[in-house]
């Protein structure tokens, strides 16, 4: 275990070097913590400091070879090394005793006035013992110490991961050594590097040059999102890979910092790069393109085509010695049966194989994949679409598109892996601010990633035991740079790593910023571009009991109090003092900033309100809305605040395939001239407009009379239908829109269910 103290030295030294700068700021902070927060730490009152008589006792075949590194980064701080000797008091004590710390990468961390002893399980545990000690270094007065403390730790799930994509942007090594780094210190013990796509092939594979000449590369790449539409490109030739020898370098740098690197190589699907160079492994024989947008294409590996199966064997037979990990991922995610359905070969594998349709198909070609790897001593990892057509033996679940994946691998006695995208997807917005990023479509602010809980009471307590661990997935679509993925991975992966580390018993969300907190200036000494807005103000619309609209806002800084105007303009401290939810009571914008003491704390709050005759009142739906669009209650409908262009909100109510029909009651007839919806638009995210969208009036909730109708929508987004009508006596407003139904050949997902988006029903 050479490389047991490596990295952690050189946590050492950013955190040393950091407290030489930082004094004023640890000063301010009563108390140190650990993220991820330890199972049990017992405070005795003591406090250990360093001089240089302390010593570092090295036991029980722990490698003394990297202590060099350590006295050199403590050096920088006190100025002298720490020798390494076979002493009691004062020093470190590092050894290993798997009888007395049980858990697996356990450790006890024990902090008194003349020593400090780390025990580990074993080498892992000790290593992480260590980055617990170094987020306990305090530095004051020109004096280093410790408080004293007893800390028992062991991690709750054996895996806890993080997904990089570097397909669709691609990083270079430094910055994937610099952010294992940063996975290391937070106890981090897997990388999922996302390795080839259909925007790009990003690793060496020496059988296959074309991989590297072409399929690493790509023409142009979009400019903004993909829901724009024309879509828009920067006409640069953007790509790159890792040689073998980079990738060698990268695991290697890993698992001294005890992560392993899962990669994956993603079939069928989502092979587009590859199949530009290779055009005979699809099934219409090309010419094909790597991608320059985003989605999903219908071109995917051919399972009829024997040398598909070579190809990708021949693929793995180069990856699989560079990557020693037990697993790896074969994708299996989003893969259309479009072209299986008419590919002659694809057809002649379903009959020869006996095969019910093109989902068995896909079950073939994973379970045959599979079958490869086991023989090469290997497992398989696949995103939960592997499920489709029956699930391959001894295959584990990552379950993305929520948590039914994993529940129902769980429940066939798969292991699973959570990492829904409605929760810890970290390309997602982090606020809802118009300033954010440009980012995916989700919404996950840091406390929506932290109060995820991997295991779901639709589990039995044996089913519940198939859950190994969770992952954090960053997707690069909107990555486009170093500073840019740091800003959407920092600080949401601490939230992650204390969801697989801590027990739920011991998690604490207030607690959890309290050290995040303490944990800020160190990340951007080690010149992270995190995010540090998750104290600003946030909001919640609700309905009061007279079935008002009140609009509660609040902030998580300490200490802080919030400011507020209804008129549109600047709040400041001579602007009202907010203390409880207040009434909206007139359409207009609402604005608020967070104040500590003096100072304003990051970015102004806005939210436009329109007030109008439906405001609070009950709406009936024939067809429920479904999947992340249905926000729970039909109060988003009739609550004065509009869906974004982002459609991330919780304000939009989606229907997959089915119908919109909504009933407004008013309370009482009354009279009404101007009837509206608010309708959605994007088909490159599968959002169409109705091919219908009528209105219909009534007295009595039974006899209803049409009073508009329309079936043109022609903007690309927001679509904010207002029908003028002649000014009627009604109670009942019935509005109805018709859903495309199938997505037609040619578009977009074609095949795939339309979604229709509405949100606000305006009566005026």
């Amino acid at each position: 275990m050479i490389n047991t103290c490596t990295v952690v030295l050189k946590y050492i030294r950013y955190t040393l070097c950091f407290c030489l700068l930082m004094n004023v700021v640890h000063a301010q902070v009563k108390e140190q913590g650990i993220i991820p927060q330890p199972y049990s730490i017992q405070k005795n009152g003591e406090v250990f400091r360093f001089s240089p008589a302390v010593a570092i006792n090295i036991r029980d075949g722990i490698s003394t070879d990297n202590l060099i590194f350590f006295n050199q980064y403590f050096h920088q701080l006190a100025g002298y090394n720490l020798s390494v000797k076979k002493t009691i008091a004062p020093s470190i004590q590092l050894s290993i005793n798997s009888n007395k710390i049980t858990e697996p990468e356990g450790y006890q961390l024990s902090i008194a006035s003349k020593q400090i002893n780390i025990i580990g399980h074993d080498q892992a545990g000790v290593f992480y013992g260590l980055q617990s000690l170094v987020q306990l270094l305090h530095k004051s007065n020109g004096k280093i110490t410790v408080q004293g403390c007893t800390i028992e730790d062991h991690p709750r799930f054996a895996y806890r991961g993080m997904h990089l994509d570097v397909s669709r942007h691609f990083f270079k090594v430094n910055a994937i050594k610099k952010w294992i780094d940063l996975l290391a210190l937070y106890k981090i013990n897997t990388f999922h590097w996302h390795l080839t796509d259909d925007q790009g092939w990003r690793i060496e594979i020496k059988k296959y040059p074309l991989l590297q000449s072409i399929s690493a590369y790509r023409d142009e790449t979009i400019i903004g999102h993909k829901k724009d539409s024309p879509h828009r490109f920067d006409g640069k030739r953007y790509g790159g890979y890792y040689t073998q020898e980079e990738v060698k370098a990268v695991v290697k740098y890993a698992m001294e910092r005890h992560i392993s690197i899962i990669p994956e190589i993603e079939m069928p699907g989502h092979a587009l790069a590859a199949l530009a160079a290779y055009p005979e492994l699809g099934c219409t024989g090309g010419p094909y393109k790597t991608a320059t947008y985003w989605g999903i294409f219908d071109d995917v590996y051919c399972a009829g085509n024997e040398q598909t199966f070579t190809f990708l064997k021949n693929v793995l037979d180069e990856v699989l010695p560079l990557f020693p990990s037990k697993y790896i991922h074969i994708g299996g995610d989003e893969c259309p049966k479009t072209k299986w359905k008419t590919c002659p070969k694809c057809q002649r594998r379903i009959k020869d194989e006996h095969l019910k349709d093109e989902h068995e198909l896909q079950s073939y070609f994973i379970g045959r994949m599979e079958k490869y790897l086991n023989s090469k001593g290997r497992q398989i990892i696949g995103w939960d679409e592997i499920l489709e057509g029956g699930l391959a033996p001894g295959a584990t679940v990552m379950s993305w598109t929520g948590e039914e994946g994993g529940i129902a691998a769980a429940k066939l006695h798969h292991n699973a892996i959570m990492t829904p995208e409605k929760y810890v997807y970290l390309d997602y917005y982090q606020s809802l601010y118009p300033s954010e990023p440009l980012a995916g479509g989700g919404y996950t602010p840091l406390s929506k990633v932290y109060n995820y809980e991997p295991i779901t009471k639709e589990l039995s307590g044996d089913e519940a035991k198939y859950i190994k661990g969770v992952q954090a997935n960053a997707w690069s679509e909107y990555l486009a740079s170093m500073a840019q993925a740091e800003h959407q991975i920092f600080p949401r992966i601490l939230a992650l790593a204390e969801i697989g580390w801590t027990d739920k018993e011991n998690k604490s969300y207030p607690n959890f910023l309290k050290r995040l907190r303490y944990e800020q200036p160190l990340l951007k000494q080690l010149n992270i571009n995190l995010a540090d807005t998750f104290d600003e103000i946030t909001d919640s619309v609700m309905e009061s009991a007279d079935r008002q609209i009140q609009l509660a806002l609040s902030s998580t800084l300490p200490g802080s109090q919030i400011y507020y105007t209804t008129d549109g303009t600047t709040p400041g401290l001579k602007s009202k003092k907010y203390d409880k939810p207040f009434l909206i009571s007139t359409s207009g914008k609402i604005k608020a900033a967070v104040f500590s003491g003096t100072k304003q704390y990051g970015r102004v709050y806005e939210k436009d309100f329109h007030l109008h005759k439906a405001i609070g009142k009950t709406v009936t739906l024939t067809n429920q809305p479904q999947g992340g669009y249905n926000p729970g209650n039909t109060f988003g409908m009739v609550n004065g605040v509009f869906g974004s262009k982002l459609y991330n909100d919780g304000q939009w109510y989606g229907f997959n395939g089915d119908d919109l029909e909504a009933v407004v009651d008013l309370g009482k007839a009354q009279p009404v001239s101007q009837l509206g919806i608010n309708i959605l638009k994007y088909h490159w995210q599968k959002m169409w407009e109705p091919t219908l969208l009528t209105f219909e009036i009534s007295t009595d909730g039974k006899n209803y009379t049409e009073v508009y109708r329309q079936t043109t929508f022609n903007d690309n987004g927001i679509n904010a239908v207002r029908a003028n009508i002649k000014t009627t006596q009604a109670r009942y407003i019935r509005v109805k829109g018709t859903n495309k139904g199938i997505i037609p050949p040619g578009e977009y997902i074609a095949g795939a269910k339309a979604w229709l988006m509405v949100d606000e029903i305006v009566v005026k």
